[in-house]
């Protein structure tokens, strides 16, 4: 009987959802649904536009297509089985799905923060060295930028699955989450995370520290540039909802990550709802906040809408 429990126990989880909201459960997924539908509309009208129009080819594009990239497959990672559990009931997980949902969930929040991280670089670029834009940045530099992201996130990520399928799962199998988050999961295991923990917080400490401080710096130096000149209002304007959205997405998932080190100094609702809201939130804002913006990319989608009222 043992032995069947233990393999019951490790062949699936069940995903609690909002712990004390699970009478909310038909209103929360109206606003996942709406906020995923956001995200994919307008991400997908970014990454169809970027790929259709031949002249947005410039590095901020190619940085905006990989920013709408991660986005689609963050938010499609967790919000059609979250919309699953709240609406359907069906809150079991097969434990190969659950850990590859993870290492999708980790990873592309990390390439998140690395694009994050190289378009404020692009913008430093564009306003402190205009003269040696293409020269800093030019379709091989930006290549190698995007795939040290992506290695960046994978070799991060892969010693953190690898730690967490190597542990025992004997206990309980309810996550109390609303997908399956490392330290929930962790939680569970027989032997505790241990190691894992430890790595899991390390590592999402170095990233997210690092990122945030060079955005900072970026944004900072991109501010000083342009002080009392003529294009100090739009700077302003931009950087602000440039740096709305950074916050969105740093500041709950740093809660995130170190209030789940201190159990009981936030509720686990209050908990996971900072996670939910740290991957859908800034992927419905991202498109409006970074790419609606451009003068260019909205010129060229109202041309592939409308291709006989708008003038090329």
């Amino acid at each position: 009987m043992a032995s069947d429990s233990f393999n019951r126990s490790s062949s699936s989880f069940i995903l609690v959802g909002v712990p004390g909201l699970e009478a909310f459960s038909t209103c929360l997924g109206i606003l996942f649904c709406l906020a995923y539908i956001l995200a994919m509309v307008g991400n997908g009208a970014v990454l169809l536009v970027l790929g259709l129009d031949k002249a947005l080819q410039a590095p901020t594009h190619c940085f905006l297509a990989m920013l709408a990239a991660t986005d689609v497959v963050m938010v499609t990672s967790v919000i059609p089985k979250m919309l699953s559990m709240l609406w359907l009931g069906s809150a079991e997980i097969g434990s190969v799905a659950c850990f590859v949902q993870m290492f999708l969930v980790h990873s592309t929040t990390a390439e998140e923060s690395g694009v994050l991280l190289a378009m404020a670089v692009d913008r430093y670029v564009a306003v402190c060295h205009p003269l040696r834009y293409h020269a800093l940045l030019n379709g091989r530099r930006v290549s190698q930028i995007g795939l040290a992201i992506v290695l960046r996130a994978v070799l991060c990520m892969v010693p953190l699955t690898g730690l967490l399928t190597s542990l025992p799962y004997c206990g309980s199998r309810l996550v109390p989450h609303s997908y399956c988050e490392h330290m929930a999961v962790a939680s569970l295991a027989c032997a505790g995370p241990g190691t894992s923990g430890l790595y899991s917080v390390a590592v999402s400490s170095l990233l997210v520290g690092m990122d945030a401080a060079f955005i900072a710096v970026s944004y900072g130096m991109i501010l000083r540039a342009v002080l009392g000149k003529e294009s100090l209002g739009k700077a302003l304007s931009t950087c602000g909802c440039h740096l709305c959205v950074v916050l969105l997405f740093y500041v709950p998932g740093i809660v995130s990550i170190y209030c789940q080190q201190f159990p009981g100094a936030v509720p686990v609702r209050v908990q996971v709802l900072l996670a939910d809201l740290y991957l859908t939130l800034p992927a419905a804002l991202n498109p409006l906040v970074y790419s609606m913006r451009s003068g260019q990319i909205r010129r060229a989608l109202l041309r592939m809408l409308s291709p006989r009222k708008v003038c090329a």
